[in-house]
């Protein structure tokens, strides 16, 4: 056999445990005690009475036989159902030893043959000897490629096992065919001994792999199996003597009873126990086919579930012929899947409420926010809408609906819940009337998440409108997410400053009006502050025509001095594109003012500065004089960095150096350089 397709784990087997320890003794002392009679009767001869009884032999072999071969169609039609190649070797089991213990029996005496024939003495160990093949083959763990060659030449080996029992039987019962159909011999056929020897190794090495499959996949009719193999081993020890006609000799022809009626009676119980015979030797399978099985029964709920979701009576009964239901079992198949429909229902409305209330996290706009709720809670509800207040009514499509107080409105099949915000009506939510008596709370559930999830997207469009107009989008996050950093105090952090102001804007402010001051300004910071924030900087304050700009405060930010440099530069450009878009606007001489930049790096002290009734968040140090100066000595349209600066820079920086400078406030010489590009 091929083995090398093997699976590495058994799977858990879906059928209940069937043994426990106690049933392990018992079935060991009943394996035991044929084997001790046995003992006692070959040790005793007087105890090892004569009974020559023909018919008695010959009606319980026939018997036997007939149980056999019903049991062997059985699991034959299993593995025809399920494609499982040990079913298949272990209905050869079955069918092989009932054959030959069938002949056994035809060749009783004064049946057919008035004293009987050598094959008659012979038949039963040489059909006991070929089942055990096939009961060693059926324990193998066998892999997807071995059990595809089992199947497609399960036919030829039926044809090849019922051949040679023709031509046995001929040969035993046709006088003078051959010396099978000779009269018995008194004496023991001594080679008959030995000739029995592999056939007991086989049934022993089968029980005990049945026994390990057994451990992993706890079953009575695996159980049952196992028994059998044993008992058929204890019959080709009880055959061995050859004592025709002995207690002995009726011994083995009990037991070998008794292996197949133990099959037959487990089958019966599950048979109870289930009702149904589809399942009955499942348990045997190989782990591949007992993994389609579960797969198949996970199929077959999904399957109802979906049609009793659906509203489907009886969804149980599209599938009772495909696993062979009563009309029982699909009822109580049909009630659990109700109940699992249900469970699932239940289970899918909870999780859409908590996907509402994770929207509410986002700040998305009140629209999207509704549409992305709406489309998610159709998927548990069904057919939602959603309306709002417009011009003072609450109306889905021709139905208007005027709540009263928080009680939901019933029209037919659907249900209206209010939607409010801080309190007032903003709205309905619509659902359809639900089957089980959850779905009326479920659905005020959804209406209160979602009337939150409305204020708290409308109380997010104010912070944006209130707040974050009037500060960094960086800062105004920090607090949202953390208040306690609104706490007076700060730390010690190294940053690139970044200040700005327009030269020139004295003279423009004295020759124009302060609208006009308004406009130029609003006009420059518009332009140059997404060159800030697009760089990852947050703009402190500011001051007049000035601003001061952080990188690197208050969020954490790599390379924060090239992102400074990389915003200055860009200001110049969108400034210079903003003067000269309103030089040949302007009808007087009066020139607009020019932005002049200075960027430092190096440490200060960051964080929130004032009073506990006011306060700002700021930085200050060393650092942001030395930006503020160098500010101070740039050029219109300019950049000037420090020297820090300048060496976090690395390559690509294009600068004209202005020497060592003398600064206010400061005692040493500052290096100062010109910016004029980067790459």
């Amino acid at each position: 056999m091929d083995n090398r397709s093997v699976p590495t784990a058994e799977p858990t087997s879906y059928l209940p445990p069937a043994t426990q320890p106690v049933r392990g003794v018992v079935w060991g002392i009943h394996l035991v005690l044929p084997l001790l009679a046995l003992w006692l009767l070959l040790a005793e001869p007087k105890a090892n009475v004569f009974w020559h009884h023909n018919p008695s032999h010959f009606w319980m072999i026939l018997t036997v036989a007939g149980i056999n071969v019903v049991l062997g169609i059985m699991i034959s039609e299993a593995s025809r159902r399920r494609q499982d190649a040990r079913l298949f070797l272990v209905s050869m089991v079955f069918l092989s030893s009932a054959g030959f213990f069938f002949m056994h029996g035809l060749a009783t005496p004064t049946i057919i043959l008035q004293k009987g024939s050598l094959g008659f003495d012979l038949g039963q160990q040489a059909g006991l000897s070929i089942a055990a093949v096939f009961a060693f083959a059926s324990a193998l763990p066998l892999g997807e490629r071995a059990a595809k060659r089992v199947l497609d030449s399960q036919h030829f080996v039926r044809a090849a096992l019922l051949g040679f029992m023709i031509l046995w039987g001929l040969a035993s019962l046709i006088p003078g065919l051959t010396s099978l159909s000779e009269p018995p011999n008194v004496a023991p056929v001594p080679w008959f001994v030995w000739a029995s020897i592999p056939g007991l190794v086989l049934y022993g090495a089968a029980s005990v792999m049945m026994f390990l499959l057994h451990r992993r996949r706890p079953s009575a009719m695996l159980i049952s199996l196992i028994t059998a193999y044993a008992l058929l081993a204890e019959t080709m020890i009880a055959g061995m003597s050859q004592l025709n006609w002995h207690l002995s000799w009726w011994e083995w022809h009990l037991l070998l009873t008794l292996a197949f009626v133990f099959v037959a009676y487990s089958a019966y119980l599950q048979f109870r126990r289930e009702g149904s015979s589809a399942g009955l030797f499942d348990s045997v399978a190989l782990s591949a086919t007992v993994r389609r099985i579960r797969q198949d029964y996970d199929r077959a709920l999904e399957e109802l579930v979906e049609h009793v979701r659906r509203g489907e009576p009886l969804a149980a009964t599209r599938l009772s012929g495909k696993f062979r239901l009563n009309e029982g079992q699909a009822a109580v198949l049909d009630r659990a899947g109700e109940a699992l429909a249900s469970e699932r229902e239940l289970s899918e409305r909870l999780a859409s409420l908590v996907d509402v209330s994770a929207q509410t996290k986002v700040g998305l706009p009140e629209h999207e926010l509704l549409a992305s709720s709406l489309e998610r809670v159709r998927q548990a509800f069904g057919d939602v809408k959603i309306a709002l207040v417009a011009e003072g009514k609450t109306q889905i499509g021709s139905r208007v609906y005027a709540f009263t107080g928080g009680d939901p409105i019933r029209r037919e099949h659907l249900l209206a819940f209010p939607l409010t915000v801080k309190g007032k009506l903003a709205g309905v939510l619509e659902v359809p009337v639900g089957r089980t008596r959850h779905d009326e709370a479920l659905a005020s559930t959804l209406a209160g998440q979602l009337s939150i999830s409305l204020e708290n997207a409308r109380l997010y469009q104010e912070l944006h409108t209130l707040f974050h107009q009037y500060m960094s989008p960086d800062v105004a996050h920090a607090l949202l997410a953390d208040p306690a950093q609104a706490a007076l105090g700060g730390e010690l952090r190294e940053l690139t400053a970044l200040f700005a102001d327009l030269k020139g804007f004295t003279t423009f402010s004295e020759k124009v009006t302060p609208g006009e001051i308004v406009e130029m300004l609003n006009r420059y910071h518009t332009a140059a502050v997404p060159c800030i924030l697009n760089n990852g900087g947050t703009v402190v304050q500011f001051v007049g025509d000035a601003l001061l700009a952080l990188f690197n405060a208050p969020a954490m930010q790599a390379g924060h001095a090239r992102a400074a440099c990389k915003a200055a530069l860009e200001m110049q450009r969108a400034a210079a594109e903003v003067a000269e878009e309103m030089a040949w606007k302007r009808v007087d001489d009066v020139p607009w003012p020019t932005f002049r930049i200075g960027v430092n790096t190096g440490p200060a002290l960051v964080g929130n500065i004032g009073s506990p009734e006011l306060r700002g968040f700021n930085a200050m140090g060393d650092c942001v004089n030395v930006a503020a100066r160098l500010e101070g000595i740039a050029e219109p349209g300019t950049v000037v960095i420090g020297e820090t600066t300048l060496r976090q820079l690395g390559g690509g920086a294009s600068v004209t150096p202005l020497g060592r400078l003398s600064l206010k406030g400061k005692e040493e010489l500052v290096a100062a350089y010109i910016l004029q590009e980067m790459t």
